[in-house]
């Protein structure tokens, strides 16, 4: 499989909208128009699709929050008929590519809903590592970029 990402631009904002979870998912994850919508009016936030190949599988949105100042992966999601073929992975390992490009050497962030347990795993499995903090009612977790 060969991933990408891709800037979420009038090509492809409307596939990306469609993306969606299995219902027992949908609470932990902010719906791909909403984050697009954020991305509009909030420019720190770079919104892309996840693409295999020419398939688009899932969107992340990646930036500087302005309240930690701090880089985050603030939104990750797979389509539900692309999950558990190893996209995830291969996706963070690509958003640490870019992070490297656009940011250099940093500590990237990202949080999950405490019940979350599969976003926990994957997160690990990629190197993040639980901080301690509870920021939005969601444990944050964090993975130096090297």
């Amino acid at each position: 499989m060969v991933m990408t990402l891709r800037a979420i631009d009038a090509d492809n904002w409307h596939a990306c909208v469609k993306l969606t979870v299995n219902e027992e998912q949908k609470q932990n994850v902010a719906e791909n128009a909403v984050s697009l919508a954020q991305a509009a009016y909030e420019k720190q936030w770079y919104p892309h699709g996840i693409y295999s190949n020419e398939t688009l599988v899932g969107f992340l949105m990646f930036g500087t929050d302005q309240e930690t100042k701090r880089v985050e992966l603030c939104r990750f999601m797979i389509d539900k008929q692309y999950q558990g073929k190893g996209y995830g992975k291969a996706t963070l390992v690509k958003l640490f590519e870019l992070i490297n490009i656009r940011y250099g050497a940093i500590s990237l962030y990202t949080s999950i809903v405490p019940e979350n347990d599969a976003a926990k795993k994957l997160y690990e499995s990629a190197g993040f590592k639980m901080t301690g903090e509870v920021m939005w009612e969601e444990l944050v977790m964090v993975k130096r970029i090297e």
